[in-house]
């Protein structure tokens, strides 16, 4: 299909799955009910339900799969017996079909959802981000525009996906890696939001502003860039495989935005379209470690499949003084410390399993980029790390400097871990050989128990984990940008950072003119120390000892008092037989015996805190009731009755 100039439209045929009809008369028209003989289900398969005369055909539709259908904007989901999840599972095909579960499939994304409650709930939020609009998995009829022809053979079928208003096309399998080139992954979309939210708060700072997204695969990230922050930045999105490259040029323009051979070039692919390009990005087909070394950046973010040690040296090498590196790190198997070998491989850790093992982490992949940094005579002061299920994300300001770079170097330090409690402490710096390192612990049991009671961790990251002025500049970005999703875990970060509890942490209204007026006040605040930084031919920016001067000053000044490290998990350290108060009540507790206190987002059921081990069971014994408190009477009674008779 050409639109009025002879260009070739990008737009899909959409295709419905059969589940989702508008009216019963529509489900009954998926098989002729009129014919005679035995027909089969269209949405079960022939081992679940056999065929069947048309009248019991016709109960079954009605009672099983039209009774319990989900209704959006006129369109009702019925449940689907269909094996349409097969493709994503990874084990054999006798397996995978013991796997297969009803579910419905999202008129909006196409997501398959098992529970009903879940699709409503699915559906509501996307009601609340506004995608009401069905994008469908459809047969690609009609061409893409004419550098997409290759990477989509004619006839193999793809995905439209919107995400913070941006759309980008998905091949099949984008879920496997190893099965497709555009890898993309939907859990991964706080990941996305939070660095989004980092770039937002540079870009306040200084702009205009080199950003690179070294993995592209899809380019939604750097579509997000460009799509929002406009001329605030220059986006550049790189990727080695020539499928992923034509892929991102595609989606650049399904965004109505420019794509550009090269800096120095600024042309427009198809300059005769009607519609004007909203923002321009740089496509770039490179070896990331290349690019990184030929070019000096503001801002990098890396996001490789797995590990990303084999790309910190080139990041650190190239990025300009006072700008930013965020790194993803999806192999959680060595991480989380599954499999010991890889991580003393990669990151040269020695780390056992233990109840804090994600904050283990996140203080891990920030050793790892420190060393990478103090190698560049560069320091570090960490933003923010954050550890979730599917992945860790550090985020890092670059301080050039040996003596940056020194400062930063000190902050690694090994652990030292009890393992029959599980009590912790950081080795304490110096040359001096301690006769017996077991006093450092504030637990007994090397006394009390024979051998090797504790074990040295690391080498780990010993500083802050967390920047309290950055994220609160973070919450306030993801307000203007309505990113909903993140905003609980941003407060809860800003409340780990303070280590307070969220009902003294001021949280900016959601009405339209608190945000105004919440917004407002920290871009003039911001505006105060804005850098008037200047590019010469090299690509490095140059700062007066004045500017940098309060750079420096402003740092210092979003950090706050340096939170506890780690934390202790509630159920972890229970008393048997009693019941524990609950989290938020013991929260009030400790902090009513004297201790700094606040949850944390490495674990739901944790409470980071400066108290010990001893006084954190302390106080938790001391508030804890007997699970069967009326137990001692009852029993006396008994025992008194037992006398008499």
């Amino acid at each position: 299909m050409e639109d009025k100039n002879g260009q070739t439209s990008s737009t899909v045929v959409s295709e419905r799955h059969v589940s989702i009809q508008t009216t019963l008369d529509g489900l009954e028209g998926l098989v002729d009910l009129n014919g005679a003989g035995r027909k089969s289900c269209p949405l079960c398969p022939e081992e679940k339900f056999k065929a069947c005369y048309s009248h019991k055909l016709r109960r079954h539709l009605q009672n099983l799969h039209w009774k319990v259908y989900v209704e959006f904007e006129g369109q009702r989901m019925c449940i689907c017996h269909l094996p349409c999840r097969q493709l994503k599972s990874s084990l054999g095909s006798d397996q995978a079909q013991g796997r297969l579960v009803a579910h419905y499939h999202c008129v909006v994304c196409s997501v398959t959802i098992a529970r009903k409650t879940d699709m409503i709930s699915h559906l509501k939020r996307h009601i609340n981000k506004g995608e009401t609009e069905a994008s469908y998995s459809g047969s690609s009829d009609v061409p893409f525009e004419d550098t997409a022809s290759s990477s989509v053979p004619g006839g193999q079928a793809y995905e439209i996906m919107k995400e913070l208003g941006t759309n980008v096309q998905l091949l099949p399998n984008h879920t496997t890696p190893q099965k497709t080139d555009t890898y993309f992954s939907r859990k991964m979309k706080t990941n996305r939001q939070l660095v989004f939210c980092s770039l937002a708060v540079l870009a306040e700072e200084r702009n205009p502003l080199e950003c690179l997204d070294a993995f592209g695969a899809t380019g939604i990230m750097g579509l997000q860039w460009a799509k929002h922050l406009r001329n605030s930045v220059k986006v550049t999105i790189n990727d080695i495989n020539e499928t992923c490259v034509k892929m991102i040029k595609e989606n650049c323009h399904l965004n109505h935005i420019r794509v550009e051979g090269n800096r120095s070039g600024r042309q427009l692919d198809g300059a005769g379209d009607a519609d004007s390009p909203i923002a321009s990005v740089e496509v770039v087909k490179m070896d990331a470690n290349v690019i990184m070394h030929l070019r000096p950046f503001d801002y990098i973010h890396l996001d490789p499949f797995g590990t990303a040690v084999n790309y910190l040296d080139a990041a650190f090498r190239n990025v300009r003084n006072l700008g930013i590196v965020s790194v993803t790190s999806t192999d959680t198997g060595s991480l989380y410390s599954k499999c010991l070998n890889v991580t003393l491989r990669h990151y040269g850790c020695q780390i056992v399993r233990t109840e804090y093992y994600r904050e283990l982490a996140a203080r891990m992949v920030l050793a790892s980029v420190a060393r990478a940094a103090a190698r560049c005579n560069k320091g570090i002061e960490v933003l923010l790390a954050v550890a979730l299920e599917h992945f860790v994300l550090v985020v890092v300001r670059v301080l050039r400097g040996p003596t940056q770079a020194d400062a930063s170097a000190k902050k690694l330090r090994q652990l030292l871990h009890c393992q029959w409690c599980e009590e912790r402490v950081f080795l304490k710096p110096g040359s001096m050989v301690e006769e017996n390192l077991y006093r450092q612990l504030p637990c007994q049991c090397h006394g009390s128990m024979p051998g090797k009671t504790a074990v040295e961790l690391g080498p780990l990251w010993a500083g802050p984990l967390f920047n309290t002025g950055f994220l609160r500049r973070m919450l306030v970005a993801a307000v203007q940008h309505n990113m909903e999703d993140i905003q609980p875990l941003v407060k809860t970060l800003i409340c780990e950072a303070d280590c307070t509890t969220l009902k003294t942490f001021p949280v900016p209204g959601y009405s339209a003119l608190s945000n105004q007026v919440e917004c407002g006040v920290v871009i003039k605040t911001l505006q105060k120390f804005e850098e008037a930084d200047t590019s010469d031919q090299s690509g490095k920016r140059k700062t007066t000892g004045e500017e940098s001067g309060n750079v420096l000053k402003k740092i210092k000044a979003d950090t706050s008092l340096e939170h506890p490290a780690f934390y202790y998990s509630i159920h972890r350290h229970s008393i048997r037989g009693m019941n524990m108060p609950k989290l938020n009540k013991f929260l009030q507790y400790l902090t009513e015996a004297g201790f700094r206190v606040s949850r944390t987002h490495f674990d739901p059921t944790g409470v980071r805190t400066d108290a010990t081990l001893a006084q954190f069971k302390e106080v938790l014994t001391k508030y804890s009731v007997p699970t069967y408190s009326s137990a001692p009477p009852s029993s006396a009674v008994g025992s008194d009755r037992r006398q008499t008779l």
